[in-house]
């Protein structure tokens, strides 16, 4: 690299992260600031634009501000205040924003639910939250049925747009209350360190954790991307993410929130409908993770995938392969990959496009930015302590867990889990000199010699499947709850042209029991969401663990699918099947050709 490419490199870098943490700001715990203040102000400055396009409603700021002004003072109604927690349980749509922006002009704190849980995963992430009422979609009404008997009693229930057992429907009594805003003395006693929204992160051990964001980080998340992808109220930003994500939800409607651009909301992904879309609506940005670009990539050609506006887009997740591809056929080059966890204080951002990297942290921005990559011993899970006791920082090229530094500081601050032992768990303490606490990430990465970072994978159990991280302790227990399995072992494996691993549970039957594929799968079908659901079975005829218990799974996962190097008998779930099958070397040839898309 010359230096001409050098010292263009660092300002690309440099005015990228010196605009963003600008818009982002310094707001300090004690500030009078909140989200509810800041949407106000922007929608009096952008009334008449046109903030949210839904297949065809055109809804303007002022609208969706008189929507949720009357979901706010339902609220008020119901009793419900500043230190309450509601929860909501839909799919994509206007009124979902409606819903969480009226209850945060009252002081309530939202929790963003899965759409996709049932059950008693569904019922935990309710209840974990201490959530007073659920808002349910019509499209939910099945699933919260489902998850009825693991609820807390007295919890109440209400419905949206259908009806359903036990609930009124809150959209048939909504226009008798007034769309004039809320006094803002309802959220007064709020500050800029309380709580806004719970966001659910999936962890190595369990069931999904509720993640808790405050008035200040829901604004710095909202403003992040703002900057880097150039977005002015001119903007109209694609966003088919669930609204329940952070990428989506917040980082994405943030970028409309506060420009005054416009969304155009979907309530679910199609490739075969997203050049279509991007055209008609006449898309200029669009908010991505991996699999959605693998899925625009591996698609056949449209007629329009040259024709659309976009010219700039933001996610996580994009592999170096479908990167170029992407950049190659759709001719969209301003992409910005980003890596972020959700609940901590780590954030990188790849301001400058190099292909593959989730960001950068170059030697003058150390300071600021106190993010770190720590040595890490992959047999322990622990990162590794030298002679002194303390982390050692990783050598280009090498792979180590990355930590950020808690601190006071706005950005550093870890406000941690609903449950305060979850929190403790991803603290390192004396990490590099004595009384300091670091959050642990539990993500390994790795920095080449230029200070670009990538992600290498997830430690632990947890893998990524459809766009959502699934526990291995979830599906675990679910599976153990079918009649004549034990000691399920699940975990994620590598298929080529997939995004993310494909869901494997290694099971034990009982003895004289048999494996019955078709009522398997419709068990499976009832106990977990669909992207949790295991793609492949692999029946042992006993449990390999570790000295210490735990299953030992490195051989599994080496292994995968190849059933020709396997003894045991392995069994698949195919698209569109009611139940698990043989799998033959044949059908292994035809997943890894791409013939057969799990």
């Amino acid at each position: 690299m010359g230096l001409f490419d050098t010292i263009k490199r660092e300002w690309v870098y440099f005015n990228g992260a010196r605009k963003t943490l600008a818009r982002i700001g310094s707001i300090e715990p004690d500030d009078k600031i909140r989200f509810a203040d800041v949407f106000e102000e922007k929608v009096d400055q952008f009334r008449s634009n046109v903030v949210i396009r839904f297949e065809d409603d055109i809804i303007t700021y002022g609208e969706l501000d008189k929507r949720a002004n009357q979901f706010a003072n339902w609220a008020l109604d119901q009793g419900y205040g500043a230190g309450d927690t509601v929860a909501l349980f839909m799919d994509n749509k206007p009124d979902y924003l409606a819903i969480w922006v009226g209850l945060s002009k009252i002081g309530v704190a939202v929790a963003l639910i899965n759409n996709q849980l049932q059950g008693a995963g569904l019922a935990h992430c309710v209840s974990i939250a201490d959530s007073r009422a659920v808002i349910v979609g019509a499209e939910q009404v099945e699933h919260f049925a489902s998850a009825r008997e693991h609820l807390p009693e007295g919890l109440t229930a209400w419905s949206h747009e259908a009806d359903m057992e036990q609930s009124e429907r809150i959209d048939e009594v909504l226009d008798t209350y007034a769309s004039t805003r809320p006094s803002p003395e309802h959220r007064e006693s709020l500050r800029a360190a309380d709580l806004c929204l719970y966001v659910y992160t999936s962890g190595t051990t369990g069931l999904p954790k509720a993640a808790k964001l405050t008035q200040s980080r829901v604004l710095g998340m909202m403003r992040s991307f703002i900057d880097a992808c150039n977005i002015t109220e001119r903007d109209r930003i694609y966003i088919t993410l669930p609204l329940y994500h952070a990428t989506g939800g917040i980082c994405a409607v943030g970028q409309a929130f506060m420009t005054g651009a416009s969304m155009i909301l979907k309530d679910k992904f199609s490739a075969t409908e997203f050049w279509n879309d991007a055209v008609n609506y006449k898309a200029t940005s669009f908010v991505y993770i991996g699999e959605l670009c693998r899925y625009l990539v591996s698609a056949k050609p449209h007629p329009l995938e040259r024709e659309h506006r976009i010219r700039t887009g933001f996610g996580n997740g994009m592999s170096a392969d479908v990167w170029e591809k992407f950049i190659d056929r759709f001719g969209i080059e301003d992409l910005i990959e980003f890596y972020g966890s959700t609940e901590g204080n780590v954030s990188f951002v790849n301001f400058n496009g190099k292909v593959g990297a989730v960001g950068r942290l170059p030697p003058y921005m150390r300071d600021r930015i106190r993010s770190r990559i720590v040595k890490f011993d992959v047999e322990t899970e622990k990162p590794v302590r030298g002679k002194d006791g303390f982390c050692i920082e990783t050598e280009p090229g090498e792979v180590g867990e990355a930590i950020g530094e808690i601190t006071s500081a706005p950005r550093q601050r870890f406000e941690g889990y609903k449950d305060p032992t979850q929190t403790e768990k991803k603290i390192l303490r004396d990490v590099f000199k004595p009384g300091d606490m670091w959050f642990r990430t539990g993500d390994l990465m790795k920095m080449d010699e230029h200070h670009f970072i990538y992600f290498v994978d997830r430690i632990g159990d947890t893998y990524r499947w459809k766009g959502e991280n699934v526990s291995t302790t979830e599906v675990a227990e679910a599976l153990s709850n079918y009649p004549g399995i034990e000691l399920p072992n699940v975990y994620g494996v590598s298929l080529p042209g997939t995004e993310g691993r494909a869901g494997m549970a290694a099971i034990n039957l009982t003895p004289g029991s048999t494996l019955h594929g078709k009522d398997l799968a419709t068990y499976v079908d009832k106990a977990l969401p669909a992207y949790a659901r295991p793609v492949f079975v692999r029946v042992q005829p006993a449990a390999e663990t570790t000295g210490t218990l735990k299953f030992r799974k490195v051989d599994l996962v080496e292994q995968g699918i190849e059933v020709d190097e396997i003894d045991d008998p392995v069994y698949v779930r195919l698209p569109g099947s009611d139940a698990y099958t043989l799998l033959t070397s044949e059908m292994v040839d035809d997943i890894e050709d791409g013939k057969v898309k799990l």
